[in-house]
């Protein structure tokens, strides 16, 4: 197998990960159940952004298994330690918080020509 093939196994597994459980079983992470039941989406969405960040090339799968593991741990620490809100990983909950725009001026019907 070449090493590109190899590094490429445990991204690939986790490509194929159906649940948020299947992904902290494949890199064998220990995890509170009722913290990811509650916070499966934001978990997984917040590795996704530490994985966006990493670069594997030349990696052995053993090096991309273990920072994908940490990434995993570190996302999954960010929602022990507040919650989804606090967190804010999705648009939706960024816009609640942001900036409020101003409301367009009214102008009357009677005021249109």
């Amino acid at each position: 197998m070449s090493d590109k093939q190899m590094t490429a196994l445990v991204l690939d597994r986790l490509n194929k990960a159906s649940s948020a459980e299947d992904f902290f079983a494949l890199l064998g992470v220990t995890y509170d159940p009722g913290i990811v039941n509650v916070a499966r989406l934001h978990i997984l969405r917040r590795m996704g952004q530490y994985l966006g960040k990493e670069q594997f090339a030349g990696a052995t799968e053993a090096e991309i298994t273990a920072r994908c593991k940490a990434m995993l741990e570190r996302a999954y620490a960010d929602f022990v330690a507040s919650s989804p809100i606090d967190q804010r990983v999705f648009k939706v909950l960024q816009d609640a918080v942001a900036e409020p725009k101003k409301p367009a001026t009214f102008v009357p019907l009677s005021e249109l020509k």
